[in-house]
């Protein structure tokens, strides 16, 4: 189970400036050290224009936290391959083997533009095999000559290894044939947002099989949101809360501007509410409300502990062994997902493990109170 760092900022309610948190380095401390204390595995940085780099507050937070592993973007086309290589080997050596890398191709052509790519679709895959070709055997020890389409390199090598050897691993979520491609040639865990537990399904199975042509086995994760109250009543009342601030222009706006991205994975979240609020709930306790203005993983798990733990298990059936979480805002939805959902899961709660021994007024042992 991984959690979130909101580095474009955080919130109680979509579309309102009420109860808004900045993208503050020193936020950004406040979740990770309690996750860390809390027992989650590991974090997702996002990247993007509206993202404070991921690199580097990953760097900053590995010093500050014990346990917890950093998913930071990997951006084949917006670095080189032998500077992202220097890069990793890095951050792997300060956080002491932490880190892992979630390679980023982009899909929305207004955004890359400003980062200087301009390549289309599929031909960014392309273009990102090779980088990844050239980044794993340069941390893999290598010295390095390639000449490719999109990269050339003469004598390339990194005087520095990483902890993790023969590199860190590669997480990498893309719903398209070029996409999924790139995946089973390359990564170690296929990622896909929260769909439908059967379209799910079938994205493992493409996606397995076209690893398993190539000799390889694949480990799959999902991105999702997580909405969970004592009750049923009130974790719904909270997702709607969470969009009660949104207005339906912002709404039309936010899904015109999916729709001019090239990402079939951010098609496929649109297509799942079409931006009307009365076809949200697409599945049972699976709830699509996210997605009416936010980009990317639009979806969210909702219900009380019981029912949400019985939806990760389903999830869990299918193949899925990593949880990449989230919920708004990101620090008390931390604590909330730990105890409510992690003892329904066989995971005692870190916190609770270091309240075994003490009496007081929240332990069912008796104590003298004055």
């Amino acid at each position: 189970m991984f959690w979130f760092i909101p580095t474009h900022g955080d919130g109680a309610y979509f579309g309102s400036n009420r109860q808004q948190r900045p993208p503050d380095f020193r936020y950004f401390k406040e979740i990770a050290t309690a996750v860390d204390r809390l027992g989650y595995g590991g974090v997702l940085l996002p990247t993007g224009q509206s993202c404070e780099d991921s690199w580097i507050v990953a760097t900053g937070l590995a010093t500050v936290t014990e346990r917890l592993k950093y998913l930071v973007a990997l951006r084949p086309g917006v670095t080189s391959p032998a500077f992202a290589a220097r890069q990793t080997a890095a951050l792997d050596r300060l956080s002491e083997g932490r880190l892992l890398l979630n390679v980023v191709v982009g899909g929305d052509p207004v955004e890359l533009a400003g980062d200087g790519v301009f390549i289309p679709h599929d031909e960014r895959y392309a273009q990102a095999d090779e980088f990844l070709q050239i980044w794993s055997r340069l941390l893999g020890g290598e010295t390095v000559n390639f000449d490719g389409r999109y990269y050339k390199v003469e004598g390339g090598r990194l005087d520095f290894s990483p902890v993790q050897l023969p590199r860190p691993p590669l997480y990498f979520g893309g719903s398209s044939d070029a996409g999924q491609d790139l995946a089973a040639d390359q990564v170690d865990l296929y990622l896909t947002w929260g769909e439908r537990p059967a379209d799910v399904a079938e994205k493992i199975e493409a996606v397995r099989k076209k690893a398993a042509a190539r000799s390889r086995k694949m480990r799959f994760g999902l991105r999702i949101h997580i909405i969970v109250r004592e009750t049923e009543d009130e974790a719904w009342a909270a997702a709607n809360r969470l969009i009660s601030e949104v207005s339906d222009a912002a709404i039309d706006a936010a899904q015109k501007r999916f729709a001019a991205m090239d990402s079939v994975g951010q098609r496929r979240m649109a297509e799942l509410h079409g931006g009307r609020r009365d076809k949200l709930v697409i599945a049972p306790n699976l709830w699509a409300g996210v997605g009416l203005v936010r980009k990317g993983a639009g979806t969210a798990l909702v219900g009380d502990p019981k029912t949400v733990a019985a939806r990760l298990r389903e999830y869990q059936d299918l193949g899925i062994d990593t949880f990449i979480c989230s919920g708004y805002p990101h620090l008390e939805e931390a604590y909330r997902v730990s105890e409510l959902v992690f003892p329904e899961l066989g995971i005692e709660p870190a916190q609770l493990r270091a309240r075994n021994n003490i009496i007081g007024e929240f332990s069912t042992r008796h104590a003298a109170v004055s």
